[in-house]
């Protein structure tokens, strides 16, 4: 539980040394606590002979005086050394590889205008899995020379995943950045993806996704946001769950957490035309890359009228593309690439397959697995 100190500092670090009640009402509202218990938290802070007004600057001569004391003993210098070891760890090109497969589409162009603007301006991208969301963002990065840090989110992450903590290296207690401060401090792009998979841990990054920075409140240093840092999010879902039970795991996010995405993409699978310009890097028969391009969109369409329950995504396609390279067989290249589907639907798969090529006999394919 946060104590009354942490909640003033929190507040400071959001809002600056004067905090009116409207902004104390704000913080509350992300917190989930009341207004008479923060107002009385803050009581020593209040501003004599005025309503709803706290002044928060003693804390700042707290924390220099904290910073000093740290000079004073062993600490520091291991909170040195930690800066010393985290930048021997990072001290490399950032800036995502340029794929000369790449193929742009769906949001590709927005989102590198907003990476290109160097502005702080959050966005969250959502969409199917294997449509591309991190892949863009990343090639983005490497068209722009944009430094990224991803960060794979689960259930389990919390604030010392992301914003750091000490670690016990050679013997020493020493502090250790976390990706997030690293961003701040390089002004890098920040990715956070599969968000959704995140609980309410997440919420560490409140002000973060309000370009003010964070306090980091075990060594009280305030690290604010250098120039060109952003955030982007992707997901499979709005961060509002999954209904159907397709992608499990996922959870509903804070409003609040939601909100402060000002930018909300919805990347679709590409056009059969793209797609093919994609599946030629991996195979050279035009004809088997037609079918599977028009196959996919038929199963697309399907899914969204409720036909059937799974997906080919633009991920899967390039899979059976390699396959066939292998196999040099287009039925084996497709059946074992669907095998993880059931039964039920991959039979579906292969059925609308033949409505785009006769020619493939899933048949043989099928009786030289099971034998």
């Amino acid at each position: 539980m946060a104590t009354p100190k942490n909640r003033a500092q929190e507040l400071q670090a959001r809002f600056g040394n004067t905090v009116s009640s409207a902004q104390v009402n704000e913080y509350i509202a992300d917190v989930g606590i009341r207004y008479s218990t923060i107002t009385k938290q803050l009581k020593k802070y209040k501003v004599p002979n005025t309503k709803g007004q706290w002044n928060l600057a003693s804390l700042a001569s707290q924390r220099e005086a904290l910073e000093h004391t740290f000079q004073a003993t062993d600490l520091p210098t291991k909170v040195e050394s930690a800066s010393i070891v985290t930048e021997k760890a990072l001290v490399q090109n950032l800036v995502p590889l340029k794929d000369p497969e790449f193929v742009p589409f769906g949001n590709f162009n927005d989102v590198k205008k907003v990476l290109k603007s160097k502005q702080f301006y959050p966005a969250f991208i959502t969409g199917l899995s294997g449509n591309g969301k991190t892949y863009s963002v990343e090639q983005a990065c490497a068209a722009l020379n944009r430094e990224l840090i991803r960060v794979n989110i689960t259930i389990e992450t919390d604030e010392d995943d992301l914003i750091g903590g000490f670690r016990l290296v050679d013997g020493d207690t020493v502090w250790h950045n976390g990706p997030v401060i690293e961003a701040l401090e390089k002004g890098a792009v920040l990715l956070l993806d599969e968000v959704d998979l995140a609980s309410n841990k997440i919420l560490c990054l409140q002000s973060i996704l309000e370009g003010n920075g964070v306090f980091l409140k075990k060594i009280g240093r305030y690290v604010k946001p250098a120039k060109g840092f952003t955030v982007i999010a992707t997901a499979n879902t709005k961060g509002k769950g999954s209904d159907d039970g397709r992608f499990v795991g996922t959870n509903v996010l804070n409003e609040a957490f939601l909100e402060r995405f000002p930018l909300t993409f919805e990347q679709e699978y590409p056009t059969p035309v793209t797609e093919a310009k994609i599946l030629a890097f991996h195979c050279e028969d035009k004809d088997y890359i037609k079918n599977l391009c028009d196959w996919a969109d038929i199963i697309r369409r399907t899914f969204k009228d409720g036909g059937i329950d799974e997906v080919i995504s633009t991920r899967r396609l390039v899979h059976i593309a390699q396959a066939y390279a292998i196999f040099n067989d287009k039925a084996k290249a497709i059946s074992t690439c669907i095998n993880r589907f059931d039964d039920e639907t991959k039979q579906a798969f292969q059925e609308l397959y033949d409505k785009v090529d006769a020619k493939v006999d899933f048949e043989v394919d099928n009786n030289q697995q099971t034998s």
